[in-house]
């Protein structure tokens, strides 16, 4: 039975829906002690798991027995922030009859919802360097994951997702769209754009990015958010990465606060933003170390968007530099097992409330109510890569007839990587890079 789950998510398609879509059935082939369902939703404006804890309980509790079947785990937590509490009050009711689940209350701070810090909240243990969950016997996936896992327990493929279209739109709201759907026919299901002139960011204002509103969604995709093209967030995503190292030059005040920040820094890693800061300043590091320990950067943006006060982007220099340093074949050596959690941590969280003002985002911090009609389109173009490792290959041709469900693409022989399903039923019009499906009835 247990490589049977692990098939039938390979099967189904499903991938991490909160992060970087890392195949889900490769984490259930592994064997661990704990299962934590991340339920933090750290990301401003976002909307999604909150709402689907609060609407499908039931299955996300039954997507994590699944889970911790496949994974031997003897202990399930759902780590979820206190302040959901319509969602907290029915996962109690939900979980009340398997007493190996728990409900792990985390406070309303950024990021809350990265692994390491959400293992070390919820255990007390600390990932090694450049590590992950499992090297402490730990399996980490979000609740959309689950969910999504207990549907293909029901024998559905991954054929859409809830996103939250939110920000200068008319309706802010979160709904269920086929997978491909143009992120304009989103915008245009919220009741269209308030403004004129925008820009639209995808997955959170934090570490999503801006992305041209005629590209589709994908399995990954939580959030749309509509903006000003001249809002903070905006000008920084666009902002060259020449210009941004000029301005580096020019005003750092070496005031180390971006350090101070960073949540990976206060959990005891060789991260110090501050001293790439300055070495990029100077133009040479002070030790080789400091520009190395780039790797062990998740790009959570503390530092550029709260840590530092001249409004400049060290996360983005970091990221630059940890491009240059792989392009010159250099590998990660940062691995500590042992590291040291720093004596002020716990003052140093970042509270979201705070971090939405200092993003100027508290004017689209809206409501959004969750609709549960699906929304029909009628064409979608589907990526063939929606995930970690190598896109998919088709198996269908131009001219073909699909029904929705189908599979149309395939994992390659011997690689990592995720199948993808036809979302709505159709005629097959294009086969790039992703495959294109026009409704025909």
């Amino acid at each position: 039975m247990t490589s049977t789950i692990a098939e039938m998510a390979r099967n189904s398609g499903i991938v991490g829906a909160g992060g970087a879509g890392f195949p889900t059935h490769v984490k259930l082939s592994a064997k661990v002690q704990t299962y934590i369902v991340n339920a933090a939703e750290c990301e401003p404006l976002l909307r999604v798991d909150q709402q689907l804890m609060k609407v499908y309980p039931e299955k996300l509790v039954h997507g994590l027995q699944l889970g911790m079947k496949a994974t031997g785990a003897k202990r399930g937590i759902i780590a979820v922030k206190r302040k959901y509490k319509n969602a907290i009050k029915k996962l109690t009711q939900a979980i009340k009859a398997d007493s190996r689940i728990e409900i792990f209350l985390l406070e309303d701070v950024y990021p809350a919802g990265d692994e390491h810090v959400l293992v070390y909240e919820a255990l007390g243990k600390i990932i090694p360097e450049s590590g992950l969950p499992l090297d402490i016997g730990v399996v980490v996936n979000n609740v959309y994951t689950l969910i999504n896992l207990a549907e293909a327990s029901e024998g559905k493929p991954i054929v859409s997702r809830y996103v939250t279209v939110t920000g200068a739109v008319k309706n802010p709201s979160t709904m269920e769209f086929p997978i491909g759907t143009s992120i304009l026919d989103t915008i245009k299901a919220a009741g269209g754009a308030t403004i004129d002139d925008y820009q639209v960011l995808i997955n959170g204002p934090m570490m999503g990015r801006i992305i041209d509103p005629k590209k589709p969604i994908t399995k990954l995709t939580s959030g749309v958010i509509v903006l000003p093209e001249d809002h903070f967030v905006v000008r920084m995503k666009n902002e060259r990465i020449s210009s941004k190292v000029i301005v580096t030059k020019a005003a750092c005040i070496r005031c180390q606060l971006c350090t101070e920040v960073c949540p990976r820094y206060l959990l005891g890693h060789e991260l110090y933003p501050d001293k790439v800061m300055r070495g990029i300043a100077w133009g040479a590091p002070e030790r080789p170390e400091y520009m190395t320990g780039t790797f062990l950067c998740v790009e959570c943006g503390a530092c550029t968007y709260y840590g530092c006060p001249m409004g400049l982007d060290p996360c983005k220099m970091m990221t630059e530099v940890k491009g240059q340093l792989r392009g010159e074949g250099l590998k990660n050596t940062h691995t500590r097992k042992v590291l040291s959690i720093h004596p002020e941590r716990k003052y140093r969280k970042l509270p979201v409330k705070r971090l939405i003002s200092r993003l100027d985002l508290l004017n689209y911090d809206h409501d959004c109510p969750i609709k549960k009609r699906k929304i029909q389109v009628k064409q979608v173009s589907i990526p063939l890569k929606q995930h970690i490792g190598d896109p998919a290959i088709p198996i269908v041709k131009v001219g073909e007839t699909v029904e929705k469900g189908a599979l149309i693409g395939k994992i390659p022989d011997g690689s990592l990587g995720a199948v993808i399903h036809a979302s709505i039923s159709g005629v097959i019009r294009h086969i790039g890079q992703e495959i294109v499906i026009e409704k025909t009835k």
